[in-house]
């Protein structure tokens, strides 16, 4: 299969392309229920373990796509990319899996867990300013000095590609889906699945959630264009990022609604899966669960799929 990148909005043999090629490396994860948690909650939700993903995250979707479509010459002058962490490893594995150099930049303040493990992977992680601005500048004196290829982490059409083959195999996986969910950070996976849902399952409504003291998607999405955060002081470290023209495009068609949560109730619907169904999931990961347990008659008797977006949490620094 020759392969080349994806330059517009990805249609359904798009998404179904980078499924079938990304499928001989990122796993199938499982789609779980929790009898106590429907019973709570009185609603009927299938959750999507990316948390047992490739590097421990949905990331790994995206950035293998990107990568695998760049050509044999991109690909040997390396990977480089900007990430707080999950997309960090996705790249870095996707450098070592083709088997060429990884320039990763960091935040200072990105969790300890996920900086380990993105040098683990082989990658070079360069630490910047946590700002959004000194990611930018940082790699582009990367990208300068080492001419690998940016790898953005969601404005990336091949990325949204391969994030929405999440939403896909979990429809694929669950009886008829009323509602399907995810957290939106950069809106890679948001828009990745909206799409998934309006193509194999034209019938699901298809809902984001977001923590309110960065909800510019929210705000975005009322207000009819792109609006910053002020403040990426949430608990849910993946998703301090604003959305980009890419993403925004894909929400703004698709999305029923945006439901934003405190940082109070994200710690509780963590809790809640940790302790009822004994799996890890990381902050950002219970976002949906928290809109749905915030706004519960919304979801009541529905069937709704949930993405639990990946499990890198650092255990020093628990909630709970």
């Amino acid at each position: 299969m020759s392969l080349t990148g994806i330059t517009q909005i990805p249609v359904k043999t798009d998404i179904e392309e980078t499924h079938q090629i990304i499928s001989k490396i990122i796993h199938r994860t499982p789609v779980m229920t929790s009898q106590s948690i429907n019973k709570i909650l009185g609603t009927e939700i299938y959750f999507k373990c990316e948390n047992f993903q490739k590097i421990g995250a949905f990331k790994m979707r995206g950035a293998i796509n990107a990568a695998l479509r760049l050509s044999p010459e991109a690909q040997k002058k390396g990977l480089a990319t900007h990430s707080s962490g999950n997309h960090a490893q996705a790249v870095a594995y996707s450098a070592k899996y083709l088997g060429v150099p990884a320039y990763i930049v960091m935040p200072s303040n990105a969790p300890n867990i996920k900086v380990a493990a993105t040098k683990g992977y082989g990658a070079e992680v360069i630490h910047c300013a946590p700002t959004i601005e000194a990611r930018a500048s940082t790699l582009e004196e990367v990208v300068a000095e080492k001419g690998a290829t940016f790898i953005h982490p969601f404005d990336h059409y091949d990325v949204i590609a391969g994030q929405a083959t999440a939403a896909k195999e979990l429809i694929e996986d669950s009886p008829k889906l009323d509602v399907i969910m995810a957290p939106i950070g950069g809106g890679g996976l948001m828009s990745g699945t909206a799409l998934s849902a309006r193509y194999f399952s034209p019938g699901t409504l298809v809902y984001g959630a977001e923590p309110e003291i960065v909800n510019d998607a929210y705000r975005s999405f009322k207000e009819g264009h792109i609006v910053q955060n002020e403040r990426i002081d949430t608990i849910a470290d993946g998703l301090r990022t604003n959305l980009s023209d890419k993403t925004f495009e894909i929400i703004q068609q698709n999305l029923e609604d945006i439901i934003t949560v405190t940082e109070e109730m994200i710690v509780k619907a963590m809790r809640l899966i940790w302790e009822r169904m004994k799996i890890i999931i990381e902050p950002s990961c219970a976002v949906p669960l928290a809109a749905v347990m915030t706004q519960p008659a919304v979801f009541e008797g529905k069937k709704v799929g949930m993405i639990l977006t990946g499990g890198n949490v650092d255990l020093e620094k628990l909630p709970f």
